[in-house]
């Protein structure tokens, strides 16, 4: 049986404004698909206070969401083999969103 040639590997270079590198704390996300899309609001909930504010808005593609899903399961569970579990109990936020 013959192989398949591996496809070229591209190397991509990466440019980061100041502003992006700094980062965004956030406390909770939404996410919410369509056929085409899936849409990730980061969103940051002030403590005490009924207020929240989406910081950032990610588009991407089915297949695309499904990459960034595996690469995050991959890493937490490389936190967690050096860390230890995550404990992700206690309350979560409720956010009533109007439209």
């Amino acid at each position: 049986m013959a192989e398949t040639p591996a496809a070229p590997q591209v190397q991509i270079q990466l440019q980061i404004d100041e502003s992006i590198a700094q980062g965004m704390y956030v406390n909770m996300a939404m996410l919410n698909h369509n056929e085409t899309e899936f849409v990730i609001d980061f969103i940051y909930v002030q403590p005490q206070a009924p207020k929240a504010v989406v910081r950032a808005r990610v588009i991407n593609s089915p297949k695309h969401m499904k990459r960034l899903l595996a690469a995050l399961q991959d890493n937490v569970a490389k936190y967690e083999a050096q860390f230890g579990k995550i404990d992700v109990s206690g309350p979560q936020p409720h956010l009533g969103m109007q439209h």
